[in-house]
């Protein structure tokens, strides 16, 4: 079951221009575990390697706990809701650090 702070290997499919494509690694951000394991879907933040030194960006370093070959970057603009079928395998978990720095991105794009 995916769990919020989850990092999963996600099947984003074919893309529309600017969206994300293919396989990624995407950071799982909802619902809250009380939805149950039979909820069907997922919210994720697709992830990048590219630096792009944008304010929405979240940066998740490459460490056992997250399971990443590289440094990445959660696209925090780019949430979206996808079915759970999408989720191809659980490579890690992020810290503390960077949960509340991703909730604190997402609050402000939804002018929470």
């Amino acid at each position: 079951m995916a769990s919020i702070d989850d990092l999963w290997l996600v099947d984003f499919g074919d893309p529309y221009p600017g969206e994300p494509a293919t396989v990624r690694p995407a950071l799982v951000i909802g619902p809250p575990d009380t939805f149950g394991p039979d909820f069907p879907f997922v919210i994720v933040a697709p992830l990048t390697t590219t630096r792009r030194g944008l304010s929405l960006h979240v940066e998740i370093e490459s460490d056992a706990e997250t399971g990443l070959d590289e440094t990445s970057y959660a696209q925090c603009e780019l949430i979206r809701s996808i079915n759970r079928r999408r989720l191809v395998h659980r490579l890690g978990q992020i810290d503390s650090s960077a949960s509340h720095q991703v909730t604190s991105v997402v609050k402000t794009l939804l002018n929470h």
